[in-house]
């Protein structure tokens, strides 16, 4: 057998699954808890659950995972140094170093202004570089010519080895503001991938597993792991790929939607023939447009860990919290704690200042190391947190300050890693009905028990209106996956009237994710669809990281030449081409469409005879007997069963 091992890790679990790659068939799996800041042990705590035999023919690891997505999502990202070329800074980017030189192109790649502020550039570098990860740059009609952007990453090295990431390298779609955040995201993330790659390859190592490592990316296929490092952006929803083709594959299915249900949100994504859809606009995440290829994809922060909190009513997230029966399984004195507490004024309650709040200090640091990044009365906090979580009142007690005067510190905590929030969340809802029994439901129960007091509610009561408010939630991010054209307020309006008729989706929908079960009577009478579990279906994206495809995407663009005379521009990733005539720069453009993928899967080891190859060419207007533009579009397919 030729045994691969698939990893994935997410904002709560890390799992694990072991697949014979020679026919399809998972053999065992394993779910742990995902450590913070510790990756390592989460990670090893997944593979230890499974056979030691296994683990000693392992050939092939691939990995998936939604720190990345989590990161941007919650604002998370390392610092990065912007520098852009030709244009200025716009309003909205998320960075505090930024800088705007003079040069750039045009749309046909000819200069329009000199590249001469390279001591400013040098400069910024000096001052910044402690302060930074990474640093990217963005030019102006970069794709068209990538010449000044590929000085400045030289300038930058010259001073310093820190990564730099260019906007040509990651898209030659036009569009300088999406080029210029992709570029910058992408160097926010590269410590948070490369943190995540280490931890894997470090307990490969303590396992002794020699086996070839790739990483999926956002569009469900297959990269080595040093492409995965060098351009992290482009496995910023790695995960929900991952569960989408781990959710066909477990099934059988060549079409079919998938609803993964995680700790952290809910993704809806559509497979079609084998082949994940591919979102036209690039992936969006954390109200940030970019340019990568990503997964067409619905996602909501609803999940298993989504904090549920009151204020004369119920809310639901968007902040993920630790539930409360998975924290009283690992500090049982919460089960004391719960039972003596008092119920917060209702006037000052909001997502922090609850009644089944605790917080716990994360172990990244001691509080002498800390001192330069923390304000004084976050030190403070953090000085009286320690291994023994504390709720709102006996934080106020220690520090001796009012609630009110530090819940917004406790926010900023939280955001930057330093502190977790213990709450109430829909796992402890199902741990309450009985229909998801991991932890300790005591204190999910004595929770239940002090909010639905609050709105004069049993602990049942309150948990099974907890759990209505997910599948409703539920319900309507699947009907707007499908319903694009409408938004989600007609939308729910309409499934309120829709008691007799309900919605009908013509594909199937899978549900993957721990707790789906508990979900799918009541989304079977929400929605007229065949809804289908299958087997292994907690550990569906460590199965699709396993059962990705090799899978890569070239553009080529063929236009006019923009001085007005018969010649012809190509713009490929390689640069720019210029050919007398369209039938020959056409010729080119078809011939580098098959080159660039043959090599790129040569380094694979596969040849194009185990490659299917698709390209479609779009020509646009006309020009005499010639288009005015045509786009190639190639695609080629590999299996990693081919790379054994």
């Amino acid at each position: 057998m030729y045994l691969g091992l698939g990893i994935d890790t997410g904002g709560t679990y890390t799992d694990a699954a072991v697949m014979d790659m020679s026919n399809g068939t998972v053999i065992e799996s394993n779910k742990a808890l995902t450590t913070y800041p510790d990756l390592i042990r989460g990670i090893k705590n997944s593979i230890e659950g499974l056979g030691p035999d296994y683990l000693k023919r392992i050939k092939f690891v691939s990995v998936s995972t939604t720190l990345a997505t989590n990161t941007t999502l919650e604002g998370k990202g390392y610092p990065a140094g912007l520098i852009l070329i030709g244009h200025t800074i716009p309003k909205k980017l998320a960075s505090h170093y930024v800088i705007s030189i003079g040069g750039g192109h045009d749309s046909d790649g000819n200069e329009v202004a000199p590249l001469e502020d390279l001591e400013t550039v040098k400069e910024f570098v000096r001052q910044v570089k402690n302060k930074v990860a990474a640093f990217a740059v963005s030019g102006y009609f970069g794709v068209r010519n990538p010449e000044h952007e590929l000085r400045v990453k030289e300038v930058i090295q010259e001073i310093t080895d820190i990564p730099v990431v260019c906007g040509h390298e990651l898209s030659l779609s036009l569009g300088a503001y999406e080029r210029a955040v992709t570029a910058l995201l992408n160097a926010e993330l590269i410590p948070v991938s490369k943190q995540f790659i280490k931890s894997v390859q470090a307990v490969m190592e303590e396992k002794e597993i020699k086996a070839t490592l790739m990483m999926m990316k956002c569009d469900g296929s297959l990269v080595r792991i040093e492409e995965a490092l060098q351009k992290p952006v482009e496995s910023i929803f790695s995960g929900p790929a991952a569960s989408l083709v781990g959710a066909a594959h477990l099934t059988g299915l060549d079409t079919c939607a998938t609803v993964d249900v995680g700790g952290t949100s809910t993704d809806i994504a559509m497979i079609t023939g084998g082949i994940p859809e591919i979102s036209d606009s690039g992936a969006r995440v954390g109200g940030w447009k970019t340019m990568v290829k990503a997964i067409r994809m619905e996602t909501s922060a609803l999940g298993g860990d989504s904090l549920v909190w009151i204020r004369r009513k119920p809310f639901l997230g968007p902040s993920r919290v630790i539930p409360l029966c998975l924290a009283a399984s690992e500090f049982p004195e919460i089960l004391q704690k719960l039972e003596k507490k008092d119920t917060p004024n209702e006037r000052i309650m909001d997502e922090i200042i609850q009644p089944t709040s605790f917080f716990v200090r994360n172990g990244i640091n001691s509080p002498e190391l800390l001192s330069g990044e923390l304000e004084e009365d976050e030190r403070t906090i953090i000085e009286h947190l320690g291994a023994e979580p504390l709720s709102i009142s006996e934080i106020s007690e220690r520090t001796g300050k009012h609630p009110l005067l530090f819940a917004g510190i406790l926010k900023n905590l939280i955001l930057k890693r330093h502190v977790s929030q213990i709450g109430f969340t829909p796992t402890d809802a199902l741990h309450v009905l009985g229909e998801y029994a991991r932890w300790d439901g005591r204190a999910s129960f004595i929770g239940a028990k002090m909010l639905g007091k609050t709105l004069k509610q049993e602990a049942e009561e309150f948990s099974a209106r907890i759990k209505a408010e997910v599948v409703e939630k539920l319900t309507l991010e699947l009907v707007s996956f499908f319903a694009e054209d409408l938004k989600k307020e007609d939308i729910e309006k309409l499934l309120a009237k829709e008691k007799v008729m309900k919605f009908r989706i013509k594909v199937p929908v899978v549900l993957v994710g721990a707790p789906v079960r508990a979900y799918l009577k009541e989304l079977n009478g929400a929605v007229d669809a065949d809804i289908r579990i299958p087997a292994f279906h907690e550990v569906g994206n460590a199965v699709g990281a396993l059962a990705g495809k090799i899978v890569h995407r070239t553009e080529i663009l063929i236009r006019p030449s923009a001085a007005g005379n018969a010649e012809y521009s190509v713009f490929s990733r390689l640069g720019k081409d210029v050919f007398e005539d369209y039938g020959e720069a056409l010729d080119y453009g078809l011939k580098l469409s098959h080159r660039l993928i043959s090599e790129y899967m040569d380094g694979y080891g596969l040849d194009m005879d185990n490659v299917k190859f698709d390209l479609k060419q779009n020509d646009v207007g006309s020009r005499g007997k010639a288009p005015l533009e045509t786009r190639l579009v190639g695609v080629g397919v590999g299996t990693t069963g081919k790379l054994a």
